[in-house]
């Protein structure tokens, strides 16, 4: 009997190292790590070893341009050889499509950078965004709603605070449609022109505004009509926003004709271009146009945010 006890206790411990779920991952990596040592000597592995230093695109970090000021880096492309390996590994053969990446981090970045605006994200990444700027216009809104969210394509509504205030369900429809929220000042005075006290309020009262009404944290401030001094930029980045201008602009204002405004931005539309607009006649009728002439090109249409970060977007990694 004292024997077969210590036997009962060996298998039992046995037993509960074999269905333990941390044996079982060792396992599992013991014959992945088996896997990838046969696979080295796999002449397909050998081949995409050797060509994958061809394909890695070195990280770009956030860098102030003279000329364009603030502008965003962009990670790295690296092939991840096992992976790709992997994927081809049925075929046997080299794919240029198959290939996996990694994503490298650049050195610096956007929030590295001493306060700067922005006009443009990095050149690139193959993706476009729209600045929405709104004190006015409530009548053009649910249509241009309506052809983002047929062509599933999100913007940036920068809105004035003392609109947000007055029009509380259009700030939420805009928020609930999935859309990014900035700030547009207050009450759209000159900023060049106002004292500190009064560009800190009109940020200050904005966010507020802004967060209250929808629950969106603010990080974007776009002046209005662009005026900004380099105090007014250095406020916003005390309130934790980076300041916005636009690398195209639609001049939507001044009443130009659908075809007009489509032709003066696909016609200047780039890697990065941050496109100006409000909720006009003109851009209502068209949206729908632009949005599928820009894409024809090949471009993503998203958010300032998204444009703005170094994640590469599936145009370039494809």
């Amino acid at each position: 009997m004292k024997k077969v006890v210590p036997l009962i206790i060996l298998v039992l411990i046995s037993w509960l190292i074999a269905n333990n779920p941390l044996s079982n991952t060792y396992v599992a990596s013991l014959k992945e790590e088996t896997m990838l040592v046969g696979a080295n000597k796999d002449p397909l592995y050998e081949e995409i070893q050797k060509k994958a230093k061809s394909y890695n695109i070195a990280p770009e970090d956030a860098k102030i341009d003279p000329v364009w000021k603030a502008i965003p880096g962009i990670n790295g492309l690296e092939v991840d050889v096992d992976a790709s390996y992997k994927k081809m590994k049925t075929s046997g053969a080299f794919k240029e499509k198959n290939l996996v990446y990694k994503q490298l981090k650049p050195s610096v970045h956007l929030e590295d950078l001493p306060p700067s605006p922005i006009y443009k994200g990095n050149p690139n990444k193959q993706m476009v965004s729209f600045i929405i700027n709104v004190a006015w216009g409530n009548e053009y809104l649910p249509d241009i709603l309506a052809s983002l969210k047929k062509h599933h394509v999100k913007a940036s509504f920068f809105l004035e605070g003392r609109w947000t205030k007055k029009n509380p369900e259009l700030a939420k429809m805009i928020v609930d449609a999935g859309h990014e929220v900035g700030n547009h000042s207050y009450s759209h005075p000159d900023m060049s022109k106002i004292s500190s006290a009064q560009i800190n309020q009109e940020l200050k009262k904005t966010n507020d505004v802004i967060e209250a009404t929808t629950g969106k944290t603010v990080t974007w401030f776009a002046p209005p009509s662009g005026s900004y001094t380099n105090e007014v930029v250095n406020i916003a980045s005390q309130h934790k926003m980076g300041t916005l201008m636009w690398s195209i602009d639609t001049i939507d204002w001044r009443k130009p004709s659908k075809e007009e405004l489509i032709n003066r931005v696909v016609e200047k539309v780039h890697n990065g271009a941050m496109i100006l607009m409000h909720p006009t006649e003109s851009t209502t009728s068209s949206l729908d146009q632009l949005i599928e002439q820009i894409q024809e090109k090949g471009y993503e249409i998203n958010t300032v945010t998204e444009l703005l970060s170094e994640e590469r977007n599936g145009k370039v990694l494809k």
